[in-house]
């Protein structure tokens, strides 16, 4: 914490003192530790850092979870004693490597779990600690002190706690996942397993819109992506009139961040979705970005109606 909890020891003084001189020292006890708390409240547990943290929890729950390998390639000899580049991918055990995608899926949900409930947490010990400045008298005040001051230390450790769970984390197995046949010769490299994150991908509201018989979408991330990125639009129709509009629906793969759709029918609502074409390495994803955008109407028929 910023702030300075361990103060105010108790007085060793035998010293008497007159009745006017102890409540001008309690009163200065009591404006000192209010002081002290309504500093924390401003600083390591403000509103608006707790909101900050909301906002990146839901960002968090938006995201993408994958598994990243380390390293990418391989050196290894062959027969000839040719060093060829190879892919990690083509020497770990696929059976293997799907278990701790089942490890990297549950360490994600759990990291989620974890969040969420700190979170909670620290917004109720800041309630707590806010009626207790604001509705004790002086005397409550001072006699709950010892255990205001415990429980401004465990929301500094929690918070801690929750700052910690969003660093990128090495994920560890107790399987080899490449054996030595594999390999052959070759020295067995020592594989890193993180678990990480991409940001949500999600539309962009005015750059996205629909004339007559085809739309125009356009969507983005929070940190521009590579060029190796690919992405799966899907769309369907929400309003099904005759059995001709039935079924009309479909999706496309896109490496940019923009499409139009076409052979749309006027004046109808359609529901796209965007998300990223789905990878070997994806372990958790909950949440994809939905829009409804609708066609207009043929002016055609309009006049003649």
């Amino acid at each position: 914490m910023n702030v300075n909890l361990n103060e105010f020891e108790t007085s060793s003084d035998s010293t008497v003192c007159s009745p006017e001189e102890q409540d001008d020292a309690i009163w200065k006890r009591y404006t000192e530790r209010r002081s002290l708390i309504l500093q924390y409240l401003q600083s390591d547990l403000s509103l608006q850092l707790l909101e900050e943290h909301q906002k990146k929890v839901e960002l968090l729950k938006k995201c993408c979870y994958y598994i990243e390998v380390l390293p990418t390639f391989l050196i290894l000899r062959g027969q000839n004693l040719l060093a060829i580049p190879t892919s990690i991918f083509q020497v770990i055990d696929p059976w293997k490597f799907q278990r701790v995608k089942h490890l990297g899926r549950s360490q994600a949900e759990i990291q989620l779990q974890l969040l969420t409930h700190l979170l909670e947490q620290l917004q109720r010990g800041r309630e707590e600690l806010v009626c207790y400045v604001e509705t004790c008298d002086v005397a409550t005040f001072l006699s709950q002190w010892d255990s205001v001051m415990q429980r401004m230390t465990d929301l500094s450790k929690m918070m801690n706690d929750f700052l910690s769970l969003q660093v990128t984390r090495r994920l560890y197995t107790k399987h080899r996942l490449v054996s030595c046949a594999d390999i052959r010769g070759n020295k067995i490299p020592d594989i890193r397993l993180f678990l990480c994150a991409k940001m949500p991908v999600m539309f962009d509201r005015k750059e996205s819109f629909a004339h007559k018989n085809w739309a125009h979408l356009k969507w983005s991330t929070e940190n521009q992506e590579s060029t190796h990125e690919r992405y799966e639009l899907h769309f369907k129709l929400l309003k099904r009139g005759t059995q001709m509009e039935f079924g009309h629906c479909g999706f496309v793969i896109r490496t940019t961040t923009t499409c139009v759709v076409e052979d749309l029918l006027p004046d109808r609502s359609y529901e796209f979705m965007i998300r990223r074409a789905e990878t070997y390495t994806l372990v958790y994803e909950t949440w994809r970005d939905t829009i409804t955008l609708t066609t207009k109407a043929n002016v055609a028929e309009d006049k003649s109606a």
